[in-house]
């Protein structure tokens, strides 16, 4: 079970640089990271993913890389890095990494060095073309703020591809060199001690049509090959891939267990979102079932929001229509025309039990949770701010200036902390819900603690549980003998359900956790309350 450790972690998603800053410049470093892991290791987390620290111009938010092989200066350096695993690892906390390896900043040397000449040895590893190709303004990742995927540069007199933004060109992956490149990257961070990578925009990888003499025929062997590679340097490391994809396509991603280890499900975190603003259960059943089979090696991950914007393209179009009225009724809360820039508590009006119900799914539904900084205290956004940063404030440790992420003056931050309205840091801060039993962070924390102590929810096999109900939705994951069963009321009025578990007649059972201290059912016959935007946990045990 070592070598699966992935499938029953608590993963926690940071930003180093709007974490924690210990010097007083405004700027979140690795000596403010690590003096939080106590804090950390507290709420239960088991795996920290760190979002960009390379060296970069930061034009996008850390993905426009400028070296591979360093910390960016402002955040500390290699020697910080290491001390952080380090301090990490003695709390059982493993650490991921972002692994941004489908395009590099054009500051990056290899590119300047593209630049130069068609004859030097990195021309190769872009993409570059004579003429602008026909299709060069369509198809483009971020709409209304990218006007092309192929743009001039003078020096080389010719224009080069980005299917993101223009200071990101794209690298290409066909080319052998490149390819060790990464390879060279991958061993790097994982001899520093690093258990993994989370891949950026994945499919990307192998969606290579665009690059010049690029094999197609087989294009999901490229994560073969780095699959191989990454298990031949460290047997437990781990790939999880950002791919918003359509489920056809994951036992590609997957392979036989031989690709990627876990992929995001963006299927199941939209159907949940439409379920908890529809007040019923039938879209989380729905979103259950899309995703096929994989390996038992597999995992899915799980998420509330993400660190980008909150896409509904895996939702039909009067849904989509729906939760954009709901939740983003004004313009400026979209984004690229296919999602919004908004995290969840302020989509959820700071609804406290809405909250808690939505990180009840998220600890039992199968799969691996992935928290998002601040979500365990309910961090809102601040719209003032351009694009997706509008949801990459500052944590909000306390009352205190800057809501305790800093000494600085606000206007030296990284971001302005969130000072103003409902999740303001005044109201809103670790500090203040620690003290409060009842608080979204103490009852997180107590979840993560019985999700750890029932590995079922991430490992059993899984199965839906019939309620009667349309508002409810239960579920079980079995495993050696013990089967866990999580039933979540989407509805804001009780509920009495009775759950069709009548293959477990004669087990005992015992209620794990709940959001209100309900009469536990004499058999599993009877009949159950569960409370509006309620929740109960159960574990069944065979009898010897």
């Amino acid at each position: 079970m070592q070598q699966l450790w992935y499938k029953n972690a608590i993963l926690y998603c940071l930003d180093v640089e709007t974490f924690q800053d210990s010097n007083g410049d405004g700027i979140g470093d690795f000596r403010g990271l690590n003096s939080r892991l106590d804090y950390l290791s507290g709420l239960g987390v088991t795996c920290v993913w760190l979002m960009p620290f390379y060296p970069t111009p930061n034009r996008d938010n850390g993905y426009d890389v400028k070296d591979y092989f360093a910390v960016d200066p402002r955040l500390g350096d290699l020697g910080d890095f290491v001390d952080f695993v380090e301090a990490a690892e003695n709390r059982g906390i493993r650490v991921i990494i972002d692994l941004v390896i489908n395009h590099t900043s054009i500051e990056h040397p290899w590119f300047q060095a593209a630049r130069e000449s068609p004859s030097s040895p990195y021309r190769d590893y872009y993409v570059w073309k004579k003429d602008k190709p026909e299709d060069a303004d369509e198809f483009l990742v971020f709409p209304g703020f990218q006007e092309t995927s192929w743009t001039y540069d003078r020096k080389a007199k010719e224009y080069y591809f980005h299917r993101f933004y223009e200071h990101q060109a794209e690298l290409n992956i066909a080319n052998p060199a490149v390819r060790n490149e990464i390879r060279q990257v991958m061993a790097f961070w994982l001899r520093l001690g690093v258990s993994g990578f989370r891949v950026d925009a994945a499919p990307f990888l192998i969606e290579l049509k665009s690059l010049d003499g690029a094999e197609v025929d087989e294009p999901y062997e490229y994560l073969t090959e780095f699959r191989n590679y990454l298990s031949w340097q460290r047997g437990d490391a781990i790939l999880l891939a950002e791919a918003n994809i359509n489920m056809r396509e994951a036992p590609d991603y997957f392979g036989s267990g031989d690709k990627l280890h876990m992929m995001f499900n963006f299927v199941l975190n939209q159907h949940v979102m439409y379920s908890i603003l529809k007040g019923h259960a039938l879209a989380i059943r729905e979103g259950l079932y899309k995703p096929p089979t994989i390996p038992n090696k597999c995992q899915w991950a799980n998420f509330l929001r993400n660190h980008d914007e909150f896409p509904v393209g895996r939702l039909s179009k009067s849904q989509q229509e729906e939760i954009y009225e709901a939740w983003a009724p004004e313009e400026s809360m979209r984004i690229y025309d296919r999602g919004i820039r908004r995290r969840l508590p302020p989509m959820l009006e700071g609804n406290e039990k809405k909250l808690k119900l939505a990180h009840s799914l998220l600890l039992t539904l199968p799969g691996t949770p992935v928290i998002r900084y601040g979500e365990e205290i309910g961090m809102g956004e601040d719209l003032s701010l351009p694009e997706r940063n509008s949801t990459r404030t500052p944590m909000q440790w306390s009352g205190d200036s800057n809501g305790g992420f800093s000494t600085a003056n606000r206007d030296k931050c990284i971001r302005p902390p969130i000072s103003r309205g409902k999740f303001r840091y005044q109201q809103v801060n670790v500090a203040e819900q620690q003290r409060d039993a009842d608080s979204l962070l103490k009852v997180t924390e107590q979840m993560i603690r019985a999700r750890r102590e029932n590995p079922e929810f991430g490992t059993g096999e899984w199965q839906i549980v019939e309620t009667g109900d349309q508002h409810v939705i239960g579920h079980r994951c079995g495993l050696n003998g013990t089967v866990v069963v999580a039933v979540h009321n989407m509805d804001d009025d009780q509920r009495t359900i009775s759950l069709d578990l009548a293959d477990l007649a004669g087990w005992s059972f015992q209620e794990i956790l709940s959001d209100d201290a309900y009469e536990i059912p004499k058999t599993i016959e009877s009949a159950i309350d569960v409370g509006g935007l309620g929740y109960r946990w159960f574990r069944f045990e065979q009898k010897e």
